[in-house]
């Protein structure tokens, strides 16, 4: 069973995989003689690959009672992409316990998952893609569909004090406070 150490979100149901277009080396990071580089930071750049494959697999099934196995899971990625991988490396990638994964094998893994290549070995990009699955996540609740849905149409006035009024109760359930500092989300343009 896979372990998630990211909180589990909404339904079981799984997000929908989409594919990546085609992957191409050497688009925000760089190889010398098939071993990672080095970041400027001094780590390497394959250092966030388990967390960042089991991030994607939680968000692919939030339910840890429906999550597969690495095995069916490594099936799955065969029979979805073409591409080969065995559920036991795939195991020893998320666990951290190999990283030595080639260029093909990334391009699988983000074909599978629907993310861009760079996503396992650029922050930005996780970053973003994350921000993009947490959206994805929290739309699955029905409540929070429809409270979206909703509010279209709705002035930029009544948006602002609606968003207030949920930073509130967000403060009063002790909850963290949004990913942006206004509550408005990056959308918003003054």
């Amino acid at each position: 069973m896979v372990t998630c150490w990211a909180t589990a979100y909404g339904d079981s149901r799984p997000l929908r995989r989409g594919s990546h277009p085609s992957f191409r080396a050497g688009r925000g990071w760089r190889m010398r003689d098939g071993a990672a580089e080095r970041s400027e930071s001094g780590r390497l750049l394959l250092d966030k690959l388990d967390q960042r494959i089991k991030d994607l697999i939680c968000a692919i099934y939030p339910d840890k009672g429906t999550r597969p196995g690495y095995a069916r899971l490594a099936q799955d990625i065969r029979e979805t992409t073409g591409g080969t991988i065995s559920g036991t490396y795939l195991w020893e990638l998320a666990t951290g316990k190999k990283r030595n994964v080639t260029l093909e094998q990334l391009g699988v893994l983000a074909d599978y998952f629907g993310v861009p290549p760079e996503y396992f070995l650029n922050d930005e990009v996780s970053e973003r893609v994350n921000a993009q699955l947490a959206l994805a996540t929290a739309l699955r609740d029905n409540r929070i569909r429809n409270l979206a849905l909703r509010a279209e149409g709705l002035s930029p006035s009544t948006l602002d004090a609606l968003l207030v009024m949920v930073n509130e109760a967000r403060k009063i359930q002790n909850l963290s406070p949004p990913a942006d500092e206004d509550g408005r989300g990056p959308q918003h343009t003054e």
